[in-house]
């Protein structure tokens, strides 16, 4: 589909045109290699790359307008420029443009916090769509145009990705969609231009200091999903969390809180907890799910609060979500014939880990043993590393450090940087074992009946990148086969 560029800038900033600008547009890209001839080329700097460089490449590629924040010192009497404040802002809006602003035709709920995304984005969807409402999902794990699966490769895609499945999942007939929105993209633009439904923050905690630099500067960027929201959306934050009311300043959506442990809007309480599932209280309704864990209590709370604010009916919300699952990678519980309780989960921040082991150790009995096998993702957030170990170490009985994706870095090194967090009296009860197949191979082989093995890091990744390459690898196929073997 053509457009005249003039229409798909008509929300952007724009600072001066030279040339046409009317010129009819075919698509639009900011990667230079993905570039066709009628594009207009954004040239977005990012951390490590500049678009600016790429300007000339694009062209010759057949661009025949560019957005960009300087003029070039060579210009091209048959290309349009258009020059913008912040490019990565204006493909924002230019996408939202180009594909007919998908985000006004759906009941769009962005999912924001360190931990939980993924579980509540997945379990909204899931909810929606049994509930008879065609839905869309943009996760960690995979997107989904109703019930179409399209491969995730990021938390929160690029902005012209994000318009683009919108677009699709409004020709599908969609009427709700909900995305995990993450700092990343909260910094960078991906969501700006989007009109929300609401907003829902979970919780914040150590995560993403090496990209952030701050805990501050990484709470603001959460913050702007709230301030993005109009009069007509709803804000929902975790009571529980003391970043809660923060979210809440100065957002022109309505507002309202849920908790387990404060008084909120919405309230809930945890009446059993076990390996099997939960037993739970949400508006005066005994609950039971086959979900664990005080996390997922908190998890189901937000889901069913924000799904009576998406407009379901309360009986119809609670029905549904007596029937949900959990998303892949979060705490699935595997048992081998001889009784061995095998926990694979996608913690790989340090309060992810400890909620995910004092759940364990909330329903446990202590006369068996909690073998913990973790790593750190390589080329990220070195801080975490030793409190996710110091973590580990105190909470179980046996602790594996292991390679999670060590990328370009060396395994034995993140491995050395988790140790300095390990308190001297658990040395004894840790051991590093780079290889992660022969990490889970060896939890198993010490483990008897009765023992649980949580195998923390990867969760629904069915890859380990080394060295820029990905292998495949699987944590549950991994942990299930050899505990069959057992």
């Amino acid at each position: 589909m053509e457009k005249l560029l003039t229409t798909i800038l008509l929300k952007s900033p724009v600072k001066q045109i030279v040339g046409n600008p009317d010129v009819k547009i075919s698509s639009i890209a900011f990667d230079s290699r993905k570039v066709s001839a009628g594009d207009v080329f954004v040239a977005v700097s990012g951390r490590t790359t500049n678009g600016h460089v790429f300007i000339e490449k694009a062209i010759e590629a057949g661009a025949i307008a560019v957005v960009c924040e300087q003029l070039p010192k060579m210009q091209h009497s048959s290309v349009t420029y258009v020059v913008v404040e912040n490019a990565a802002f204006a493909l924002a809006f230019m996408s939202a443009a180009f594909y007919n602003y998908p985000s006004e035709n759906l009941k769009l709920i962005g999912v924001t916090g360190t931990n939980g995304k993924t579980t509540i984005a997945t379990l909204l969807y899931r909810l929606f769509s049994q509930c008879g409402y065609p839905s869309g999902l943009l996760s960690t794990i995979e997107n989904r145009i109703d019930t179409k699966v399209v491969a995730s490769t990021h938390t929160t895609p690029d902005a012209l990705s994000i318009n683009a499945l919108l677009a699709e999942m409004v020709d599908h007939g969609c009427t709700y969609a909900f995305m995990e929105v993450s700092s990343h993209a909260l910094d960078q633009f991906r969501v700006a231009g989007l009109r929300f439904e609401g907003g829902i923050f979970t919780n914040l905690t150590h995560d993403h200091l090496d990209y952030h630099g701050s805990f501050a500067h990484y709470r603001d960027t959460k913050k702007l999903l709230f301030d993005m929201l109009g009069a007509h959306a709803f804000a929902l934050v975790n009571q529980d969390d003391r970043n809660g009311q923060f979210m809440l300043q100065n957002t022109k959506a309505s507002k309202f809180t849920f908790g387990l442990n404060t008084d909120a809007d919405f309230r809930a309480k945890l009446i059993e907890n076990r390996f099997e599932g939960l037993v739970m209280q949400i508006d005066g309704q005994d609950l039971f799910t086959c979900m664990t864990g005080k996390f997922n209590a908190s998890n189901l709370l937000a889901v069913y609060a924000a799904s009576v604010l998406a407009g379901l009916d309360k009986s119809e919300a609670l029905r549904g979500i007596s029937a949900l699952t959990s998303a892949e990678g979060r705490f699935e519980v595997m048992k081998s014939p001889e009784g061995i309780i095998g926990i694979v989960d996608y913690a790989h921040t340090p309060d992810a880990l400890l909620n995910v082991l004092e759940t364990i150790n909330e329903i446990r009995t202590h006369n068996e043993l909690l073998i913990t096998v973790t790593g750190a993702g390589g080329d990220r957030d070195r801080t975490k590393r030793p409190e996710m170990a110091k973590v580990a170490a105190k909470l179980s009985n046996k602790l594996i450090l292991t390679s999670d994706n060590p990328r370009s870095e060396n395994p034995e090194s993140i491995i050395l940087d988790m140790r300095k967090g390990v308190e001297p009296q658990y040395y004894s009860r840790t051991l590093a074992i780079t290889n992660r197949h022969e990490a889970i191979k060896a939890a198993v082989a010490m483990a008897r009946s009765g023992d649980i093995i949580l195998v923390a890091g990867k969760g629904h990744e069915k890859y380990q990148e080394i060295d820029g390459v990905k292998y495949p690898f699987d944590d549950k196929k991994e942990l299930f086969e050899l505990l069959a073997k057992h």
